[in-house]
């Protein structure tokens, strides 16, 4: 190999990087951009109180409940493929959207936008996975938690801005020029083979696990609304719980499985998945109470209440691409991981102490808690990313990949409704109060119960990290 060859293809490597992490922040931003946007849609396309939740949930349902089986057609497909067919599609489906006239057209399109989202993010993590390696794993697997550490955050900004300034049609059309951008430099990134087919498809693990994960995503959903009492709530839940069973008992049983239980005996891998999907059950909690927190009791308008988040995604880019990136080798996961999670622990118990008549309010708790926030998700993402998919072959890649956002979007879910719920309880036991103090107790409460959460995920990520020795490797 010549040497303008080999810079060919380093230089192609970190094309690569630009176009998936471009990709990641429209799978990550679609996630919350719709929220700051639906009271405007609302109104504009005639949607009831009732239904109204089906703008968000219905991208939900589909991402998380299709995700193993786009991690499975993404290696049948090859993952480059995979990958630009998921963004040409997620834009078709974004332009849908932000063109409806009814509700229905707009439900039908979020759902649509989750579809190729299932495709999309498992086939980008998977070309990341496979074109780097050593140290340099570390500086591309930074950057791109920075991007999905950030792209929260960063879709409640942009939804404010959106829909204040240019419309809320707007918060699904800004998709359309980042994807096409990113497939037309999709040409660049190198080609990978498709594992293709080995032995017929695991229909009944694709069954199963999408029902699983959609009873599961919807039934936390529908907490929200409904409350941890509803029978239809626990129906749900129990019901997906008990489908995901099923599906585990039907993997160790099929010769060619949709998610190979290999994938999950690994130390370090479970604590990946153990460490994000709680990590995402606290931070969209938190999110959630900021967005309520600055508007409702401080009174900034949603643009500046989306503002505000800045200081956290910042502080996010830091931890993933200053710390866990450039640390990437250097110290076991594990010293990035549990004080990641416990300074992001800090961050929201610091914030219990608020109540309505704080003073100085920003400078004291605000900005030292969305630092200690994004600070500590910053530093979680990179190196769980890498652990989820490092040693991974063939079919195993996407699987292992799948699963990592499967983590992510089920904490997501279960994060708001869970969180949103025990405010609300909170909020209702005040008697003779302000209606601000009472929110402000609602808020600390379920706070208090995040940074609980936090802590937890530390504890049981030290005991699968750190007394084990096993580092992940290649799959034979």
């Amino acid at each position: 190999m010549t040497l303008d060859t080999e810079k060919t293809l380093v230089d192609r490597r970190w094309w690569t990087l630009a176009v998936v992490s471009a990709a990641q922040l429209l799978v990550v931003l679609d996630s919350t951009i719709v929220n700051i946007a639906l009271p405007s849609a609302q109104e504009a396309l005639a949607m009831g109180d009732g239904d109204r939740h089906w703008a968000i949930t219905a991208y939900a349902l589909t991402f998380g409940g299709l995700l193993l089986i786009g991690g499975r057609v993404s290696g049948v497909l090859g993952h480059r493929r995979a990958f630009l067919i998921g963004l040409l599609g997620f834009a078709a489906a974004s332009a849908l959207g932000g063109a409806a006239e009814a509700p229905g057209l707009l439900f039908a399109a979020r759902a649509l936008q989750g579809v190729f989202a299932a495709l999309l993010a498992p086939a980008g993590l998977s070309l990341l996975a496979t074109t780097f390696t050593g140290r340099d794993r570390g500086r591309a697997f930074g950057v791109f938690a920075a991007v999905g550490a950030a792209g929260s955050a960063v879709g409640l900004i942009a939804g404010g801005l959106l829909t204040e300034y240019a419309g809320w049609r707007w918060c699904l059309y800004v998709n359309v020029p980042v994807a096409l951008l990113a497939a037309a430099g999709g040409g660049l990134v190198p080609g990978d083979r498709p594992v293709g087919g080995r032995g017929r498809l695991d229909v009944g693990g694709a069954l199963l696990s999408l029902t699983g994960f959609a009873a599961l995503v919807y039934g936390f959903a529908r907490a929200e609304s409904l409350g941890w009492q509803s029978a239809e709530v626990w129906t749900l839940l129990a019901g997906g719980l008990a489908l995901l069973a099923a599906f585990v008992l039907v993997e160790a049983r099929t010769a060619a499985p949709l998610l190979p239980l290999r994938v999950l005996r690994d130390r370090g891998r479970s604590a990946a998945f153990v460490a994000v999907t709680l990590l995402f059950v606290a931070i969209f909690g938190f999110y959630l109470f900021m967005s309520f927190y600055t508007q409702t009791v401080l009174g900034y308008s949603p643009v500046r209440a989306g503002l505000t988040l800045i200081v956290n995604a910042l502080a996010a880019l830091a931890g993933s691409m200053l710390i866990a990136g450039r640390s990437h080798g250097r110290v076991r996961p594990a010293a990035l991981i549990l004080p990641g999670l416990l300074a992001a622990a800090a961050g929201m118990l610091l914030l219990t102490r608020l109540d309505a008549g704080t003073s100085h309010v920003f400078v004291l708790y605000l900005l030292p808690a969305l630092v200690l926030t994004g600070l500590g998700l910053g530093c979680v993402l990179s190196p769980t990313a890498s652990l989820a998919t490092e040693g991974m072959r063939g079919h195993d890649v996407g699987a292992a990949s799948a699963a990592y956002n499967a983590a992510q979007q089920v904490g997501a879910a279960l994060g708001t409704a869970l969180l949103n719920t025990v405010a609300a309880a909170a909020t209702a036991t005040v008697v003779a109060a302000s209606p601000a103090a009472a929110a402000v107790h609602g808020y600390t409460t379920a706070l208090a119960v995040g940074a609980a959460i936090l802590l937890a995920a530390a504890a049981l990520t030290a005991l699968l990290l750190v007394p084990g020795r096993r580092r992940s490797r290649p799959l034979r």
